[in-house]
């Protein structure tokens, strides 16, 4: 014998249960935008550093290359993947006759914040 329904049956999902699932979502989604955001602000930041450690260890080799450098500070720009840089340089003497210390700092053109310094030795051709 088939038990006849008392009322008429329930199927789907109640509105209660609807928010409470649209609450998670939500939050899981905002939380993973916040991570999303924070991941390329990092990658922008970790290639901003990779391009003035090229510039800097380009500088360093260009200077290597050069005979009767000039001691003191210098500063250009240079244009590298269509940012403008400023690379700020230090040559001095050191307690060794034959080499220069030089310092490179390298910044972007419109900031005074350093991205990366360098330093290096070469041989003082003039000695």
């Amino acid at each position: 014998m088939v038990k006849p329904r008392i009322g008429p049956r329930m199927d789907g999902f109640t509105l209660l249960e609807i928010m409470v699932a649209l609450a998670i979502f939500a939050t899981l989604a905002t939380a993973v935008l916040s991570a999303s955001q924070y991941v390329l602000k990092q990658s922008a930041a970790a290639e901003e550093r990779l391009l003035a450690a090229w510039l800097a260890d380009n500088q360093l080799n260009e200077l290597r290359l050069q005979s009767g450098l000039a001691h003191g500070q210098s500063q250009h720009a240079v244009h590298m993947a269509n940012r403008d840089w400023r690379l700020r340089q230090r040559i001095a003497d050191t307690t060794e006759p034959r080499l220069l210390k030089v310092e490179i700092d390298v910044s972007l053109a419109d900031r005074e914040q350093t991205v990366h310094q360098a330093t290096g030795w070469i041989a003082d051709r003039d000695e």
